[in-house]
């Protein structure tokens, strides 16, 4: 059951990694000291992004949890 979980959380934590890196565009350091900078809502792809990179953190946390009070 440890076993099972731990790659579960594995498998999770890269997911979410992946969404992370998929979201950041043109994050440099000045990215947002220009006047080029301006906010949008988020639409489409770029919102289900959004949502499921919460989701996965969200995830991961529960089952961290899970897995850390079984090693107990």
């Amino acid at each position: 059951m440890k076993t099972t979980l731990t790659i579960i959380q594995t498998v999770i934590a890269i997911t979410t990694t992946l969404l992370i890196v998929i979201q950041t565009k043109g994050g440099g350091l000045m990215d947002g000291v220009g006047a080029k900078s301006s906010y949008h809502s988020k639409k489409g792809v770029e919102k289900a992004v959004f949502l499921a990179t919460i989701g996965a953190a969200a995830l991961f946390v529960i089952v961290s949890l899970i897995n850390a009070l079984l090693i107990s």
